[in-house]
C-alpha cells in the first residue's frame, strides 16, 4: 500500500509538469543548448529532472507552395531555437471540452511539423540511451503530439529517450489527384502524412545521440492510425531504405523495434487501404467542389475553406493509398512474402476496443445473445453458440465480453502475431489492456457511455503512457485508484524493458513470447484477476478460428 501511495503522489506531480510545461515556463537546462544539424536548441527543465523540447522542427512547415508535397527539409538557422512550450498540432479541427479526449485549446495550422522529446536527468551525447518514438492515432483525420495524454516525461523518468512526431492528416495528408501525380516525379500522390513520419524518424536517427539516445536502438510505438501508419512504415520501400547517422558509417534501419496498440492491418478485421487511382477521385471531387482550375489555385485557399467545401461535400481521404512508390503493397501481402522489416514486434489492443461491436458482443441478455447470433451468423449460429455457450443472463453477458476481447483490434493484433511469426525471424509478443477506467458518480462525457466503454479503445493509453492525471486536467472525469497508478507504472515497466533488451517481459508482467501452436498473450486487467491483476491467457484455437472465418459489417 505505501507503494501504492507513493505512485499517487507522483502521479500528481506529473499533473503539475504538464501544467508548467504548457504554461511557456522556462526553466533553463545546465549544458544547453543542444546542437543538432540544423541548429542549436534549448528546452526547458522539469521539477522531477526531466528534461523537456518541445516544438523542435524536424521538417520545413509544409505551408503554401508546401502543401500536398512531400516534406522539404528546414532550413537551418543561426541563433538557438527555443524548445520550451508545445507548439502547433498539424491542422486539424478543434475539439469540444465535452469530449473524453479534451486537452485545451492547442492551435492548428498547417505550419507543422516538429517533434517534442523528453530526456532523463542529466542524459548527454554518448549516454546512447534507447529511443521511443511516438505515432498518435486519430484515424489519419485527426490527433497530435500535444495531447498532454502523450506526454513522455514519466517514460523518461524512466530512462528512455521519448520522441513525438508530427505528421499531417485529413485532406492534408492524404489527398492524392492526378495533376500531384504528374507533379510528383515518381508517379503518385497523397501518403505525405507516412512521408512525413519517414522524415520525422530519419531525423530522430540523424539526431538522437545529441539528446543523449542511441540511433541504433529506435523504438517505434504507435497506436489505432498511428499502429497503421507503422504496419505500413514496416513494408514501405521508401522507409527500408538506409538512412545515414553521423559519425557512424554503415547502413541504419529507420526503426530497431515495433509497439503496436490497437491498429494494424492484418487478418479479417483489417481496415481498407485504397488504391490511387480511388484517393485520386476523391482528389477530382474536391477540386471540382472548390470551383478551382488547378492544384495551383488550390493550394492559395484557407485550410478552414477546404476543410468545410469537403464536409458539405461529404469527400472525404480515409488515409494512407497504394500508391506504387511510398507503399507497392498491403501489409498482409508484404508479410506473406517475407517483404517487412523484421524487428522485434510488441502487438496490443483493448477488450473493448474498436470494430469489436456488434449484435452478439452488445447483448445484455440471454435472449439478445442467441437473437444476435441468428442474426450475424445464420446457420453458422449454433455452432458459434456451441463454441460460447452461455444460458443465463450472466453468462451470455461474460460471452459477449469474450468475444469483443478476441475481435476487432484485439483479432488484428493476434493476426499481425501469425504474420510475423511465418515469415520473420524477429520474435513478437502480444498482449491487451482490459482494464475499465473509475468514473465520478455522474459524470458524463459527450462521446462515450461510460456506464458500457469498458476497457475503450485508447483507454490503454494513459497507463502506457504514465499519465493518468492528463485525464483530469480540464474537468474531473476519472477517480484513478492507487491501484490504477500501480497498474500504470508496471505498463510503464514493460515499454522500457523493450526499448531497452528488445525484451518486454519484466518480474511483475511476464509477457510470454508469441507462439503460434500454443497462442497466448499477457492481460492487464482489474486488481482481483490473475496475479495483482496481470495474467496469462491461452486463447481457445477453435474460438478463434470461428471469429476469423466470418467477418461481420462494421458498426
Amino acid at each position: 500500500m505505501a507503494r501504492w501511495k507513493s505512485l499517487a503522489c507522483c502521479g500528481a506531480l506529473i499533473a503539475a509538469l504538464i501544467v508548467r510545461a504548457d504554461a511557456g515556463e522556462m526553466n533553463p537546462i545546465p549544458g544547453d543548448p543542444v546542437t543538432i544539424d540544423t541548429g542549436r536548441v534549448s528546452g526547458t527543465m522539469l521539477d522531477n529532472g526531466v528534461r523537456a523540447y518541445l516544438g523542435v522542427p524536424f521538417a520545413a512547415p509544409p505551408v503554401r507552395d508546401l502543401r500536398w508535397k512531400a516534406p522539404q527539409p528546414k532550413k537551418p538557422w543561426k541563433g538557438i531555437w527555443n524548445a520550451d512550450t508545445r507548439l502547433t498540432n498539424c491542422y486539424i479541427s478543434l475539439r469540444a471540452s465535452t469530449l473524453n479526449h479534451y486537452f485545451g485549446e492547442i492551435r492548428s495550422s498547417e505550419d507543422c511539423l516538429y517533434a517534442n522529446i523528453w530526456t532523463p536527468a542529466g542524459a548527454k551525447p554518448g549516454d546512447r540511451l534507447p529511443v521511443v518514438v511516438w505515432v498518435h492515432g486519430g484515424g489519419f483525420q485527426e490527433g497530435s503530439i500535444n495531447f498532454q495524454v502523450y506526454y513522455g516525461q514519466a517514460l523518461a523518468k524512466k530512462g528512455v529517450v521519448f520522441a513525438a512526431i508530427d505528421y499531417r492528416v485529413n485532406i492534408f495528408g492524404n489527398l492524392a489527384h492526378p495533376e500531384l501525380t504528374a507533379q510528383s516525379g515518381h508517379n503518385a500522390s497523397g501518403n505525405y502524412g507516412l512521408m512525413d513520419l519517414i522524415a520525422g524518424l530519419r531525423w530522430l536517427k540523424r539526431n538522437a545521440a545529441a539528446f543523449g539516445g542511441d540511433p541504433d536502438n529506435l523504438t517505434v510505438l504507435g497506436q489505432s492510425a498511428g499502429a497503421m501508419a507503422v504496419d505500413l512504415m514496416a513494408v514501405s520501400p521508401l522507409a527500408k531504405q538506409c538512412v545515414d547517422v553521423p559519425g557512424q558509417p554503415g547502413c541504419h534501419k529507420l526503426f530497431d523495434k515495433i509497439i503496436a496498440l490497437s491498429g494494424g492491418y492484418h487478418g479479417v478485421a483489417a481496415p481498407h487501404l485504397d488504391t490511387l487511382k480511388e484517393e485520386e477521385a476523391s482528389g477530382v471531387a474536391l477540386q471540382q467542389a472548390m470551383k478551382a482550375k488547378d492544384i495551383a489555385e488550390m493550394r492559395t485557399r484557407p485550410a478552414d475553406e477546404i476543410t468545410e467545401i469537403a464536409k458539405a461535400h461529404k469527400i472525404r481521404f480515409g488515409g494512407p493509398n497504394l500508391d506504387g512508390y511510398v507503399l507497392t503493397e498491403s501489409p498482409a501481402a508484404a508479410f506473406a512474402a517475407g517483404h517487412q522489416m523484421d524487428v522485434p514486434t510488441l502487438l496490443s489492443s483493448t477488450g473493448n476496443d474498436i470494430f469489436s461491436k456488434n449484435a452478439v458482443t452488445s447483448a445484455t441478455t440471454l435472449a439478445d445473445y442467441r437473437d444476435g447470433a441468428r442474426k450475424l451468423y445464420g446457420a453458422d449460429a449454433d455452432a458459434f453458440l456451441k463454441l460460447f455457450p452461455a444460458a443465463t443472463d450472466a453468462q451470455a453477458q461474460a460471452q459477449a465480453k469474450a468475444v469483443a476481447r478476441i475481435s476487432g483490434f484485439g483479432i488484428v493484433a493476434r493476426d499481425w502475431a501469425r504474420a510475423q511469426s511465418a515469415t520473420g525471424k524477429a520474435p513478437v509478443w502480444l498482449v491487451q489492456y482490459d482494464h475499465p477506467h473509475p468514473y465520478p458518480p455522474g459524470v458524463e462525457i459527450s462521446d462515450m457511455d461510460v456506464k458500457t466503454a469498458g476497457a475503450y479503445h485508447n483507454s490503454d493509453l494513459p497507463f502506457w503512457f504514465g499519465t493518468l492525471d492528463s485525464m483530469n486536467l480540464y474537468r474531473h472525469i476519472r477517480d484513478w485508484t492507487p491501484y490504477d497508478y500501480s497498474l500504470s507504472d508496471r505498463m510503464g515497466d514493460v515499454v522500457v524493458a523493450f526499448a531497452k533488451t528488445g525484451n518486454p517481459a519484466t518480474a511483475a508482467a511476464p509477457i510470454p513470447r508469441y507462439n503460434p501452436a500454443r497462442e497466448q498473450r499477457l492481460v492487464f486487467g482489474d486488481a482481483g484477476t490473475g496475479d495483482n491483476g496481470v495474467m496469462i491467457e491461452t486463447l481457445n484455437e477453435k474460438q478463434v478460428d470461428f471469429i476469423e472465418t466470418h467477418p461481420l459489417r462494421r458498426n
